[in-house]
């Protein structure tokens, strides 16, 4: 069995965002030379995500809003977590309903997706560099 591990970084200026890295994974694929396994995408960090949907820009301003609604930014004041001095505990309450990983199989050196389905990284605390971290293992 191959095992192949790279980090993908991120500096999202916004303090939220949803970035399609499909085509990066897919990348990593290629250079693995993995035909049959399985690939795992993980946000390294508390505060950012990794998830599978479709790519359309109404159901990316639907998660804003609908995460947006759950955890509110503002005010700040109304987060325990905030009292130590840091103002994003929305972000890590975004990241915990949005997941952390997600595993795709491959099958004839392809990520076996459903009909429309990409993986994201879903930011929500931005502004400093953070990292995914994609494993594939297989042969």
């Amino acid at each position: 069995m191959k095992s192949y591990r790279k980090e993908l970084w991120f500096n999202i200026p916004s303090r939220r965002a949803f970035i399609n890295i499909t085509p990066q994974v897919e990348e990593c694929l290629r250079d693995s030379g993995i035909r049959e396994g399985l690939a795992l995408v993980n946000a390294m960090h508390i505060t950012a995500s990794v998830f599978i949907n479709d790519d359309e820009s109404g159901l990316h301003q639907d998660y804003e809003r609908w995460l947006e609604n759950l955890a509110p930014h503002e005010p700040v004041s109304q987060y325990l977590h905030n009292r130590t001095g840091e103002d994003n505990a929305d972000a890590h309450l975004k990241r915990q309903v949005m997941g952390r990983e997600v595993v795709v199989a491959i099958t004839n050196g392809r990520l076996d997706f459903g009909p429309w389905e990409q993986i994201f990284y879903g930011e929500f605390d931005g502004g400093r560099r953070k990292r995914v971290l994609v494993k594939i293992i297989g042969e």
